[in-house]
């Protein structure tokens, strides 16, 4: 009797696995910002109140933390392919929801569901690019995992502005075409090859929390204000920036809003790709400072009702809000075990979307009893506290680390700066995690 051998599953190349893993995490968060020019056009069309609009805004982030919590450490157990398929699967179910909406109930349940499908994929698709970055290339794969959300959020809002500007079925024009994209991104991540190997717990991993391992938790911590900084920037331009060019400067135009939007994003995402040859802790005290600077630059504009300051402070803020995130993921990605990614990242996240959707709800609440200006005003004053709160954390880590970590010959190591280093002699020199819970290093 004669077997027939055992058929091998075809997978892609792992280099063609890296750059659609990269891609297919931003066409995500593409359809995450994509809705944020319509908003404004929801409002007049449906007639609903003001404070209405940043629900439907922040009813993404609380459905995206919701997953994040119960789906975080999912595919640390049952591995990334299964996680993303079904989590590109739900997002082109609410695609199709908002192509069929007709109402604001329906938009707010489709930012539900949308948020859920990318809280589930966020933290694997974050693990996923970097395990299938080339060894050489595991810094590029932690930075693109870093400016990806960033980028796709502003990549959205700028496309869907001008479809508002220049189509009379934006809504349908730009939904369809991102529901095809999460076909063709289920597709690829079906095809991509596991990057970890199930383990048990996956029943248990559901169980709502967050999962920091112990080496990374000092520097988590220190993290926590620079997060909420940035996202809290990013919050007010994805969720108040359409409504304060229309309110406040009288600017009516879909196009616009969505340039003004895509300002901030787009800046965070080359900042984060262009500061990666800094060390992780330079790169967050460019990004904290830069977060600081921009909303001071945003508060005059919008007390003066001038635009070209508004672009400005998103430019400044978005190279911080990319700089401070990158920074803080390169500085803690090295402390985690493979099969803690995951957990990590959701913990990461679910500090970024707290912060970038409950102050937008709270804001959204505060506009009828305060104004619009002193809404946003107040707003402002509380991210530039928390940038520099996020300063100082960063600073008294800082001092507290010795200033240099050594090989047994002599050499210097960077040991938040990449893989393991290998000294002049050819020995390998100690894993970064090795190196942190020894001998801290910060450049």
């Amino acid at each position: 009797m004669i077997t027939e051998p055992a058929r091998v599953r075809r997978t892609l190349a792992s280099s063609t696995a890296f750059a659609g893993s990269g891609a297919v995490f931003a066409a995500l968060y593409v359809a995450a910002g994509a809705p944020t020019p319509l908003l404004v056009v929801y409002e007049q069309q449906w007639h609903f109140p003001a404070w209405v609009l940043t629900v439907a805004f922040a009813s993404y982030a609380l459905g995206l933390l919701a997953a994040l919590l119960v789906a975080g450490s999912l595919s640390d157990h049952v591995g990334r392919r299964p996680v993303l398929i079904g989590s590109l699967v739900v997002e082109f179910g609410a695609m199709l929801m908002f192509v069929f909406a007709s109402d604001i109930g329906w938009v707010i349940a489709a930012r539900t569901i949308q948020g859920i499908a990318t809280g589930a994929a966020t933290s694997a698709f974050s693990a996923s690019v970097v395990e299938h970055a080339p060894e050489h290339r595991k810094k590029l794969g932690t930075i693109i995992a870093g400016i990806a959300p960033a980028g796709g959020l502003g990549l959205g809002a700028l496309l869907t502005g001008a479809a508002v500007q220049f189509s009379s079925h934006a809504s349908a024009l730009v939904f369809t075409a991102l529901a095809v994209i999460m076909i063709v991104g289920t597709g690829f991540a079906a095809f991509s090859a596991e990057t970890v190997s199930p383990r048990p717990g996956a029943m248990h991993s559901l169980i709502p929390r967050v999962s920091i391992p112990k080496a990374a938790r000092r520097e988590f911590v220190a993290s926590v204000p620079v997060h909420m900084a940035a996202w809290m920037l990013a919050g007010l331009f994805m969720g108040l920036v359409p409504t304060i060019l229309r309110d406040l400067l009288d600017l009516h135009s879909g196009l616009l809003n969505g340039a003004t939007v895509f300002v901030q994003p787009a800046a965070a995402a080359v900042a984060g790709l262009a500061l990666g040859r800094l060390t992780p802790r330079r790169t967050i005290f460019l990004g904290g400072t830069g977060v600081l600077l921009g909303t001071a630059v945003n508060m005059t504009g919008v007390a003066t009702a001038t635009l070209p300051l508004l672009w400005l402070g998103g430019l400044i803020g978005g190279v911080g809000v990319g700089a401070s995130f990158s920074g803080a993921l390169r500085t803690i990605t090295p402390l985690a075990q493979p099969h803690q990614r995951a957990g990590l990242f959701a913990a990461v996240y679910l500090i970024a979307y707290l912060s970038f959707g409950v102050p937008a709800i709270i804001a959204g609440l505060l506009i009828a009893p305060l104004g619009l200006l002193h809404t946003v005003l107040g707003y402002g004053a509380v991210i530039i506290a928390a940038a520099a709160l996020g300063l100082l954390a960063q600073y008294r880590i800082h001092t507290r680390r010795q200033p240099m970590a050594r090989t047994g010959d002599g050499d210097e190591m960077r040991a938040n700066d990449g893989p393991p280093l290998v000294s002049r002699q050819g020995r390998a020199a100690p894993s970064p995690i090795q190196v942190r819970e020894t001998q801290p290093t910060d450049e």
